[in-house]
C-alpha cells in the first residue's frame, strides 16, 4: 500500500433524526465534527422493512406503476 495517499480516518459525531448522538470513525470532516442526518437507519424504511410513500416528482413513479401494473406493484 502506498503511503500517504489514504484520507485522515479519524472519530466524528453522528447525529441521528431523534436527537441522539453516536461517535464513528470516518474520513467525512476533522477529528469531533458533528454530522446531522435527515434520514437515518432508525427511521428509514430500507432499514426498518415499512412502507413509507414515494414522492412522485414529475410522474415518474406513477409512469412506472403503469408500465409494470401487471407485475403486482
Amino acid at each position: 500500500m502506498k503511503a500517504e495517499i489514504h484520507p485522515e480516518y479519524h472519530t466524528i459525531n453522528v447525529k441521528m433524526t431523534d436527537g441522539t448522538v453516536i461517535q464513528m470513525r470516518s474520513t467525512w470532516g476533522a477529528e469531533g465534527d458533528t454530522l446531522t442526518l435527515d434520514i437515518d437507519p432508525t427511521v428509514h424504511p430500507a432499514w426498518t422493512g415499512g412502507g413509507a410513500r414515494l414522492m412522485d416528482t414529475g410522474g415518474r413513479v406513477s409512469k412506472f406503476k403503469n408500465k409494470y401494473a401487471g407485475l403486482g406493484f
